[in-house]
């Protein structure tokens, strides 16, 4: 892709105008390659890093970002040696993509399918803590000091976990439905904080990532992210 102007190219991804643009250049706000750009600087987006108040421009040639509902029994692996069926055999197969973390084979939700490495970086990174929902039916009556609980923290077999928040959506004396917001994500790790408070859990379900939620999408469907949508998760993530 040839060069083309700075401005132009903030302005081509969809984040504010030229005008604009050339404001946030002038005050310092843009930087290409780590350097702190000037008005008049050229940039060639399929190999300059920009960023604006640190936050890259997703414009880069052949990067795609789909955001996925994963079905329960589909593996959030880019391959499978036992030969089950995987979250990118969900979505196009051309460019290749990966899973951004992982959901186990008894959960569903959603699920960023991506080529982009920084974003997958950022989001999977523990010192970023982007917030993950999830919609957890539990068997039994779950009590407000169980949720206290999870919000304080439990002792697990490899180490403390705690929920960011945690709130009852539905409670009966046979089952309880929860809302669970996690800033990390080990493995299996909502189930065994339940377990942890005397909750097994039945269905567990991913309904947000950072700022992306989407209802409307159907079991095993997927669409691509917008640019706006993008840029929030890389938000919601912070620079570096």
């Amino acid at each position: 892709m040839a060069s083309e102007r700075l401005q132009k190219a903030i302005a081509r991804s969809g984040l504010c105008s030229r005008r604009a643009a050339e404001d946030l250049i002038a005050r310092g706000k843009v930087t290409v390659n780590g350097v702190v750009a000037t008005l008049g600087d050229k940039v060639d987006v399929s190999s300059d890093r920009v960023e604006v108040r640190g936050v890259p421009l997703p414009v880069a040639p052949g990067l795609v970002h789909y955001l996925v509902n994963k079905p329960v029994g589909v593996v959030s692996t880019a391959a499978d040696t036992h030969g089950r069926r995987t979250v990118v055999d969900l979505v196009p197969a051309d460019p290749p993509v990966h899973p951004v973390g992982r959901l186990d084979l008894d959960s569903g939700g959603l699920l960023i399918l991506t080529n982009d490495g920084d974003l997958t970086l950022r989001l999977t990174h523990p010192r970023h803590g982007v917030e993950k929902v999830y919609a957890v039916r539990v068997r039994g009556r779950v009590t407000d000091g169980a949720v206290r609980r999870l919000e304080r923290g439990v002792e697990l077999e490899d180490g403390p976990a705690r929920a960011l928040r945690a709130r009852v959506l539905d409670r009966r004396d046979d089952a309880s439905l929860l809302e669970v917001t996690m800033g990390e994500g080990r493995n299996r790790e909502v189930r065994r904080m339940c377990a942890a408070i005397g909750h097994e859990v039945d269905t567990l379900f991913r309904t947000k990532i950072g700022p992306i939620a989407d209802a409307s999408l159907g079991e095993g469907e997927w669409r691509p992210l917008t640019l706006d949508e993008v840029r929030a998760l890389f938000d919601a993530a912070g620079s570096g």
